[in-house]
């Protein structure tokens, strides 16, 4: 009885040995260091793959990635499909998108029958350079939008029949020599939000934008203000820089200005000649946060004044006033003379109410004052 009793009990112990050696996790060789496990990726890769093909078109030439509307047959869309190069244009379209892909290049055979393009939209790809045989063949190009790329330099070799050039929002550090002398049909420059500093600048930087009427060179890291721009333009945008002074005289060489943005920039009173802003064609002026500590003398014909967020603790109507008040004693006079401004902004400076009356008596026409 003892003797199967000590079998039983033998023949236990081994089941439980068993059973303990399979649930241990195998043991490795000496030597050799365990794998890694592989990290889980944010994204399945690092770009997301193409989307599928659509639906056969009634275009026989429109690539399969893209859509060609039946009703706009010189119209290719190519936005937003994650695409990493550009497919085979035809040669009937004029208007091109190809906004929000990974595109890094432009192959000189994806464009080689396209040379009617009118129309060439690539914002937000990843385009660095421009190849020079690509914007050469494109003599009927008139708009260029290519904000939010990774442009270190302004392209050269554009077509001399460019309308629009939109370049906002690149690395552009650099405008080389001559890169807009054939750009005499050029209206409107976009610049802003990249890296220009004033030694980017020269007289002859603008060269050749005889009509220009919109440069816009926003939020870029500007102290000064570039010499040489084109004084057809109407509407300049200087905001968000680090711009501290204005010279003598500046705004005179441009003779068509009506829309000037300053804010955000370092301009006190030392630094602003008093006629600075006395332009016949001037509507709207900007000057919001800066340091400014008196309002500047503006022009009769003056519509919008933007002074808030500065410094201003007093107003003077009566100094300000661009025509004397001794004209508007008498409240039937004719308001022909009177100063045109219509609507002024004062707030987050340092004044306190009421709105002085000589302002008022000065700037009849005024609709709206924020104080």
């Amino acid at each position: 009885m003892k003797a199967a009793f000590r079998l039983l009990l033998l023949l236990i112990l081994v089941l439980i040995s068993e059973v303990n050696g399979q649930r241990r996790k195998p043991g490795r060789k000496p030597g050799l260091k365990p794998a890694r496990p592989t990290p889980e990726p944010v994204e399945p890769t690092e770009l997301p793959p193409p989307l599928p093909p659509g639906p056969p078109s009634v275009f026989p030439d429109c690539p399969r990635e893209c859509f060609c509307p039946p009703d706009f047959p010189s119209a290719l869309y190519c936005d937003s499909r994650n695409l990493r190069k550009v497919p085979l244009i035809p040669p009937r379209i004029h208007y091109l998108y190809l906004q929000n892909n990974f595109i890094d290049s432009l192959p000189e055979e994806s464009f080689k029958n396209a040379t009617g393009l009118r129309w060439v939209n690539l914002d937000n790809n990843r385009i660095k350079k421009l190849d020079r045989r690509v914007m050469e063949q494109m003599e009927s190009l008139v708009f260029l939008y290519m904000e939010k790329n990774q442009l270190k330099e302004v392209p050269s070799f554009l077509p001399a029949n460019l309308e629009q050039l939109r370049l906002s929002r690149n690395q552009i550090s650099k405008i080389p020599s001559g890169v807009f002398n054939k750009l005499e049909h050029l209206v409107l420059l976009d610049l802003h939000h990249n890296k220009l500093s004033d030694g980017v600048f020269n007289k002859n930087t603008f060269r050749g934008l005889k009509n220009l009427m919109q440069l816009n060179l926003a939020h870029n890291i500007l102290r000064k203000l570039p010499p040489g721009l084109p004084s057809a333009v109407h509407q300049l945008f200087l905001d968000r820089n680090n711009i501290e002074d204005i010279p003598d005289d500046y705004f005179k060489e441009f003779p068509n200005l009506a829309f000037l943005r300053l804010n955000y920039n370092q301009i006190s009173d030392k630094g602003l000649p008093k006629n600075s802003f006395n332009l016949s064609n001037l509507l709207v002026l900007q000057l919001a946060h800066n340091k400014l500590t008196n309002m500047p003398f503006i022009n009769p014909k003056l519509e919008h004044l933007y002074l808030n967020d500065n410094s201003i603790e007093r107003i003077n109507g009566t100094q300000i006033c661009p025509t004397s008040l001794v004209t508007f004693q008498d409240l039937s006079s004719d308001l022909e003379n009177v100063p045109r401004l219509r609507y002024l902004r004062l707030d987050g400076n340092q004044l306190k109410p009421p709105i002085p009356l000589d302002l008022m008596m000065c700037f009849r026409l005024l609709q709206s004052v924020v104080f």
